[in-house]
Formats: structure tokens, sequence, C-alpha cells
């Protein structure tokens, strides 16, 4: 389709069907104090939201996350203050309207036991009036965007579905309309960790292909730093405690409160943001049998270890060489210690770093897509990383090093006695 064709399509569209891909979000000192109580729930609260990020709303119970989440639809309504969607006051449109171009999705996904799949998730279309043919496309879509069977899911109830599915169904319903705008009320709050943690990777995935504006509410702060790409702390009465990415809410908590709430392991949590390939790797000299010893000797001096890995013809690891191995006029096949484990540049350094732990050992060879070694990943680059001031990087959710040379090898290191 040319793009001309693409505007024409579209303009013959009614104007509350156009897709919109995402909305800028905004409160402005919004407050809720509720009839009979003395203090407010949300109090002056102010934060912006670019469109296509995911803001997480996190503090302890009472806090008013919930609450102030809820006032953006409207479904509560603000005592003082305004909520502003792509500069537009909530006040200016009926909350039924306003809803219906605001995605929802809530702990136990709240689908309707009575209705089948596909009946759940075309409800908002229903309402938009949008015709059988489109909303019956729209289902099969986002059923296979969530990674569930059309055909085996369409016709089935809630109640013939595991939690995990009933939580993708959640998500489904909540973009049918395909809004701009997203509210996620711990919707995976009642999933068990290694469902939760497959649902937060496949909602992370969708989001990097729809990038839509998304609040997203949630008691565990180890959930806001890998969902969110700036996380609203708040304290009781609905006050801001600091709103930041969460790179910055590592490093830089804003008071005593949000460092105790972040936790006295946040330097740890940092490695939750950075993956293998961001960080500077120690170098190694690379050996093939056969080779010229002399040849592989004069790579230990662009080495960060005082020794070799051993690679087959497609460079993937076989061992660490032997000094033995490279005495004589070729190398020997003959290694001291298997080379691993093995890590993946794309790993997070959280999980690189247990791998290395669990096996015993204080560095690995990083592979690539293709398994060939990128370089060596020790205890002392992800030790140097955790001591190291980070910058943030585009998204807020990566970080560099303002400090990216190597860290030389230890002249006296060996597989031996660093647990190789």
């Amino acid at each position: 389709m040319t793009a001309s064709n693409a505007s024409t399509t579209d303009d013959r569209q009614p104007a509350d069907e156009r897709r919109q891909q995402a909305a800028d979000l905004e409160l402005c000192e919004i407050s809720k104090l509720y009839p009979g109580q003395s203090d407010p729930a949300i109090d002056k609260l102010s934060l912006k939201v670019e469109a296509g990020e995911i803001c997480v709303l996190v503090g302890p119970s009472g806090c008013g996350k919930t609450t102030a989440m809820r006032l953006v639809n409207r479904m509560i309504e603000p005592t003082d203050g305004d909520i502003l969607i792509d500069g537009e006051s909530i006040r200016d449109r009926g909350p039924a309207e306003l809803r219906r171009h605001i995605g929802y999705a809530i702990q136990r996904t709240g689908l309707f036991p009575h209705l089948t799949i596909a009946d759940n998730i075309s409800t908002v279309p229903r309402l938009l009036g949008w015709d059988k043919q489109r909303i019956d496309a729209r289902v099969d879509e986002l059923l296979e965007l969530v990674s569930l069977d059309a055909d085996d899911m369409r016709d089935r109830y809630p109640g013939q579905l595991s939690g995990g599915q009933q939580q993708r169904v959640g998500v489904a319903r909540a973009l049918a309309a395909d809004p701009p705008l997203l509210l996620m009320d711990e919707p995976f709050g009642a999933d068990d960790p290694i469902n939760r943690e497959r649902l937060q990777n496949e909602f992370l995935r969708l989001q990097g292909q729809l990038r839509k504006t998304i609040v997203f509410v949630t008691h565990d702060i180890d959930e806001a730093i890998k969902m969110g790409d700036r996380i609203a702390v708040l304290k009781k009465g609905g006050k801001l405690a600091q709103y930041a990415s969460p790179a910055e809410l590592l490093t830089n908590p804003a008071d005593k409160f949000v460092e105790d709430f972040v936790g006295a392991d946040r330097s740890l949590k940092r490695l939750a943001l950075q993956r293998v390939r961001d960080i500077d790797l120690w170098k190694v000299a690379e050996a093939r049998e056969g080779e010229r010893s002399e040849d592989v000797r004069r790579k230990f001096e662009d080495s960060d270890l005082p020794f070799a890995i051993l690679l087959d013809e497609q460079r993937r690891p076989l061992g660490w060489l032997s000094d033995e191995a490279v005495r004589g006029e070729r190398v020997t096949n003959d290694t001291r210690s298997p080379a691993t484990p093995h890590i993946d540049l794309d790993d997070i350094l959280r999980d690189a770093l247990a791998e290395l732990l669990s096996n015993g050992v204080q560095y690995a060879p990083v592979l690539d897509s293709r398994g060939a070694v990128s370089g060596v990943l020790s205890l002392e680059v992800i030790g140097r990383f955790l001591h190291s001031a980070p910058t943030e990087s585009r998204t807020g959710a990566e970080l560099v090093m303002d400090d990216p040379e190597p860290i030389p090898g230890e002249g006296d290191e060996t597989p031996e006695n660093t647990g190789k």
C-alpha cells in the first residue's frame, strides 16, 4: 500500500476508530480526598508519562498507587487538579466515552465468566460499533499477538483456561480497540513466580512492538525495575517521593524512604538492567590446534588472561589451554579444563553472575548468537560495573560505563586458582 493510499483509507475511518499508537499523559497536582477523611489519598501528585513509555507506580500498601491510576480513567473522580491526555483534560470527556479509549487490565483479569474468549476480547469494539468482520479479525489478531491459538481459544470460556492464559486474554481485551493509553493494576500479581516472569517477558515483547503509553501498578520493586521506563515511588498519603528511571532510582535514591523501599541490594538490582553485550569484556588469547605456538604467545600481550582459550574452526570454545600446550612449535589439544559455563551476549548481568557463582568460577567465555567467542566475562568486571557511576542511555533502562577501560588480568591467574 502506498503512503497516499494509506492516508485515504485512514481518512474514511470514523475519528474515534483511527488508530493512535500512544498518547502523552500528564498528572497536574491531582488530589483525591474522600468524604469523611481528614488526610488525602492522593496529595498534589504531578508527573508526566511520555508517549510510548511504561510508568510504574509503586509504594507501600495504602500509598494510593491504585487510586492514582483509577483517577486517569475517571473510575474515581479527582477532588482537585487535572489529568491531561495529549493535552486534553479528562474532564472534557464523559467517563464512559473516555474509558472506551483507555485499555484496562487488572489482577485476576476480570474476564466475564459467562462470555467466550472472543466475546470478552471484543467487549469494547462492540461498544464502539465495529462490524462483525472487523471484530473477528481483531480477535484473531490479538490472540496471535499474545501467543494463543485463535482456533483453539476463540470459543472457550475463561474457566477452561489456565491462570496464565486468562492473563494473556485480559491483556488482549485491554488492547482490543488499540487504545493509546493502557492501565494495568497488578496484572501479574496472582501468578506463580515462573508464570509471572514468563508473562512479564511476553508483555515486554509486546510493548516492543506496540509502544503504548502504560501506567502499571505493582507493589513489587523488582517488577517495577524490570517493567518500567520510569518509576514513581509513592509515600503514604499519595505523595510522590521520587519519579525517575530505574537506573537513577537505584543509584541516586532521593531520600531515606526511597533508599529503604528500593532495598539494601539496590546495587545488585542494577544487574537486571544491563546485558552482557553492553559492558567491556576481558580479552583472551585465542588458539587453534596446530597453530604456531609463537603466534599464540604473542597474543598474550593484548590479553587480560595469562593463558589461551582453544577454539574450533567456527571459534567455538573447546577449553582453557594448559601451559604445555603452547611450549612446543605447534599448539596441541592439551586443555587443563573445559571453558564453561558459556555466557550469551544477550544474557542480563544478573543471570550471568548467577551462572558464574553456581559453577564456582571467576570468569567464563561469552558467546555470540553463532556460538563464537566474543570475550570473557569475569566477577571482577561485574564488580567494577557495580562500583561505577552509570550514565543514562536513550531508553533510561540501560546503563553504560563511565570508565570503559578493560580490567587488566592478574599475571598469576590460572584456571586452578580461580576456580576453573
